[in-house]
């Protein structure tokens, strides 16, 4: 966000984040939670508001919306629901049943990878609502022809977390969704799924002079469906309103879409408040109340959350502060899920450094696959590795067929993965790499190889023991072609500088 920091404005960015539970039915019927079915085939009289329907509460949502707000250290409370009216068509009803003024979850936090807290103001349950499709070329309600409704997504249970406006930036607004997502796959609610629509993100935008403590005119972006988006969105907008308020016009609240194609948000609607969707409570849903024992048994049965699997990760491979490539690598291989593999390298004995190396690159390259990876079978690869058994390239090379056999296990050959196979798969790479007739060389043989290079390179030798280290790379790449892979890089590097060391030394 270089160029709005450049000016004399500050930004201010709030969060509204709506997350699909991860429920087998809706939050108030029996129809499936199923992304991706016939249109219209999953609804009922509740969820297609029918006259004398009435709503059941899913108890596994509410389970996993407490759930949510334990993760986010929130105060979970009792809660009411309310009839939130308006006059869209993806709701049969025309209307939807939130929570207003007495939401599950509340005053609770998430801190960023760079040790700041973003407060959240409110986790609340709600159904969600239809999905429109406006047929015409823009794809939007303005010059469409028609358009066609499927309520198979009315009626998916909802959290809606909002956040407090403490994000300044478009990166610290990427790296709250990101944190969030974790969080949310890590509990159990959701799958974090933003291009299924199962996270999609609303993000208040507004600039203030800077220092000052009188907030700006917000508008709201709507439906901002990936982290590349939303950074492009935020930076957009804020630079709009900067521009509007320097040349003596007025921000208006208003609710605004952004364009994918050219990297602009334009108006969609005058922002709405509160009263004007006319809350009131449900009448046919009672107040939920759950208890102080189901409370804790929700909290002391939260799995470890990111920060905490980040902090364990780091202290085992020495990571360093945040923003440091091991703190990088720490990062992304909590992300995806991959520390199981660091972790259980590190306990039979494996380099950690290296462990985390070739989680971090190699196996989150193809995470899919190497989610279903037995962490025995990456922690013996590691080890071989460790040990100068192979090199680092052929580590490489073994753990690219490694995953290899685990698509054929799991059957994604045809890009879908079988639902028949569960668990993980064991491979032997000690197998592989007999295979392929991998060896580390030994010290004799390599030396040979080197001294091969240098009488054929005089002039790169002459500029290497005259201390250019850049020509370094071209003598370990001249001697694993040389070899074919099979010498270990980090040996090839001791050799010339020891023999660098002999002629300095004459």
């Amino acid at each position: 966000m270089n160029q709005v920091q450049a000016t004399k404005w500050d930004i201010v960015v709030g969060l509204e984040v709506h997350c699909e539970l991860d429920t087998n039915t809706k939050l108030f019927c029996g129809c499936p939670n199923s992304f991706g079915d016939d249109p219209n085939t999953n609804v009922c009289p509740v969820c297609l508001g029918l006259p004398g329907s009435l709503p059941v509460l899913n108890a596994r949502a509410v389970d996993l919306a407490m759930r949510i707000g334990a993760a986010l250290h929130c105060d979970i409370r009792p809660s009411r629901f309310h009839r939130k009216n308006y006059f869209y068509p993806d709701m049969p009803k025309d209307y939807q049943i939130s929570q207003y003024d007495a939401p599950i979850n509340c005053d609770g936090w998430l801190e960023l990878s760079s040790g700041k807290r973003v407060g959240i103001e409110r986790a609340h349950i709600e159904e969600d609502t239809g999905k429109t499709t406006h047929i015409g070329e823009s794809g939007r309600i303005q010059g469409a022809t028609s358009s066609l409704v499927d309520y198979n997504r009315a009626g998916v249970p909802l959290v809606e977390i909002v956040s407090a406006p403490d994000m300044n930036c478009a990166e610290e607004a990427k790296d709250y969704v990101s944190e969030l997502r974790s969080i949310l796959i890590a509990c159990g609610a959701s799958d974090g799924k933003m291009e299924e629509g199962s996270l999609r993100v609303d993000a208040n935008v507004s600039v203030k002079p800077a220092g000052s403590r009188e907030f700006g005119t917000r508008c709201e972006i709507k439906n901002v469906n990936s982290l590349k988006s939303l950074v492009r969105a935020i930076e957009y907008e804020a630079l709009r309103q900067i521009a509007l308020i320097e040349s003596g016009e007025v921000v208006r609240q208003e609710t605004r879409h952004f364009n994918e194609n050219d990297g602009k948000t334009t108006t969609m609607r005058s922002k709405e408040d509160s009263h004007d969707y006319r809350y009131f409570p449900e009448p046919d849903l009672v107040v939920l109340s759950p208890d102080e024992a189901w409370i804790e048994g929700i909290r002391s049965g939260l799995p470890p959350m990111p920060a905490e699997r980040r902090a364990l990760i780091g202290a085992k491979c020495g990571a360093k502060e945040p923003g440091s490539p091991s703190a990088n690598q720490v990062a992304t291989v909590v992300s995806l899920g991959l520390d199981n593999l660091v972790l259980r390298s590190i306990e039979s004995g494996g380099d950690p450094k290296l462990a985390l190396s070739r989680a971090a690159n190699e196996a989150a390259a193809r995470e899919d696959l190497a989610l279903r990876l037995s962490p025995a079978s990456f922690a013996k690869l590691i080890s071989m590795e460790g040990s100068g058994k192979i090199s680092a390239t052929q580590s490489k090379t073994i753990l690219g067929a490694m995953l290899e056999e685990v698509a054929e296990q799991i059957g994604t050959g045809s890009g879908t993965e079988s639902t028949s196979f569960s668990g993980f798969v064991e491979c032997d790479p000690e197998k592989i790499a007999q295979e392929r007739g991998f060896e580390q060389m030994d010290a004799s043989a390599l030396l040979g190889s080197i001294d091969e290079i240098i009488a054929s390179n005089p002039d790169e030798w002459q500029r290497f023991v005259s201390g250019d280290e850049k020509v370094t790379q071209f003598f370990v790449g001249q001697v694993m072609r040389a070899t074919r892979g099979q010498a270990d890089g980090k040996s090839v590097i001791a050799l010339l500088r020891a023999k660098k060391d002999d002629l300095q030394n004459i």
